[in-house]
C-alpha cells in the first residue's frame, strides 16, 4: 500500500487557488482547520507562514502520496533538510472541528527577510477576496431575518438576495456560548446547511464584522462554496465561530430570528430539520 502523508496548505494550494491542480487527486481531510503561525503577503502572489505560538493560520488538510508530496516540494522550493530552501517542510499540530492531527506544513525559511504585510485573520482567501467591491454572503443563522437590519438602519445593504444557498459538507450547530445561550455555527460534516445568500458591497462588511464580533475573535470570516438552484458559486463569504464549544441552547429571541428568517425561504425539509434540531437537542418547541 502506498504511503500517505498529511499536508496543511494555506495559500495558492487551497481549493480554487492557482496551484490547487497539484492536489486534484488528493483526498481533502478538512477545509476548515488551523495551525499555529503568522501569515504574511510576500508580494509575489503567494503567502509565507512563519512559526508563532500566538497566532493562527487557517487552511486545508489533504492526504497526499509521496509522488504528490515531491511535486509540492518542488513548488515550495524545498530540496531537503539542511539545504538552501525557500520554504522548510516541518511537522505541526493541526486543529480540525473534531480532533487534532499532525501534518506537514511549509514555513518560510528563517534566512529570508520578514519585511512583509501581515495577513489579517490568518487567512489567505480573506486577504484576497475581502477587497472585492461586491461579494456574495451566505447567512445561515439570525442574519437570514431582516428585522435587525432594519433596526440598525442597514437593510438597504441586504436588499439584493441571490437565492437560497446550500453549503454541502457542513452542519448547523450552536457552538458559540454567549451570556444568554448558544449562537449558530457551521461545522464540517457529511450533511448540508441551507441559508440566504445576499449580494453585498464592501460597505456591508463594517456592520457584519461588528455584529459577528470579528475583531473580538468571536467569529471569523471565511470563503466557501455554495450552491444556488443547482449552480455552484465559489468563494462565498460566511462566518465561523473561532473557539468552538459543546453545543449550548440558543435563547428564544435568537432561535426565533433564525426560524423567522428561514420560514418560506429555505426548503420545507430543511426548515423542519432546524425545528427538529432545537427540539431534540434542547427541548425547544417552535
Amino acid at each position: 500500500m502506498e504511503k500517505l502523508n498529511m499536508i496543511f496548505v494555506y495559500g495558492t494550494l487551497r481549493q480554487h487557488e492557482t496551484n490547487h491542480y497539484l492536489l486534484k487527486n488528493a483526498k481533502c481531510v478538512s477545509r476548515q482547520c488551523w495551525t499555529n503561525g503568522i501569515l504574511y503577503d510576500t508580494g509575489y502572489g503567494y503567502p509565507a507562514l512563519f512559526t508563532s505560538n500566538k497566532n493562527r493560520v487557517y487552511g486545508e488538510v489533504y492526504e497526499v502520496t509521496d509522488k504528490q508530496l515531491a511535486s509540492l516540494d518542488d513548488l515550495e522550493g524545498y530540496e531537503g533538510k539542511g539545504r538552501n530552501n525557500l520554504y522548510e517542510r516541518i511537522t505541526q499540530v493541526v486543529h480540525t472541528d473534531f480532533h487534532t492531527i499532525e501534518a506537514y506544513v511549509y514555513v518560510y525559511s528563517s534566512s529570508n527577510d520578514t519585511n512583509h504585510e501581515e495577513i489579517k485573520f490568518g487567512d489567505w482567501k480573506c486577504h484576497r477576496y475581502l477587497q472585492q467591491n461586491e461579494l456574495l454572503y451566505f447567512a445561515y443563522g439570525s442574519c437570514m431575518d431582516d428585522e435587525r437590519f432594519k433596526l440598525a438602519g442597514v437593510n438597504h445593504e441586504f436588499e439584493k438576495v441571490a437565492g437560497c444557498g446550500v453549503a454541502k459538507n457542513y452542519s448547523l450547530a450552536y457552538t458559540r456560548k454567549s451570556h444568554d445561550g448558544g449562537r449558530a455555527d457551521l461545522i464540517e460534516s457529511a450533511e448540508y446547511v441551507e441559508g440566504k445568500v445576499y449580494h453585498i458591497s464592501r460597505e456591508a462588511l463594517t456592520y457584519l464584522f461588528h455584529r459577528e464580533g470579528v475583531m473580538g475573535q468571536i467569529y471569523r470570516p471565511s470563503f466557501i462554496d455554495v450552491m444556488i438552484d443547482g449552480k455552484t458559486y465559489r468563494n462565498v463569504l460566511t462566518f465561523f465561530v473561532v473557539d468552538k464549544a459543546k453545543e449550548v441552547a440558543p435563547p428564544e429571541h435568537y432561535w426565533t430570528e433564525i426560524l423567522r428568517g428561514a420560514k418560506s425561504f429555505v426548503s420545507e425539509s430543511y426548515y423542519q430539520k432546524l425545528v427538529k434540531h432545537l427540539l431534540e437537542k434542547f427541548g425547544i418547541a417552535e
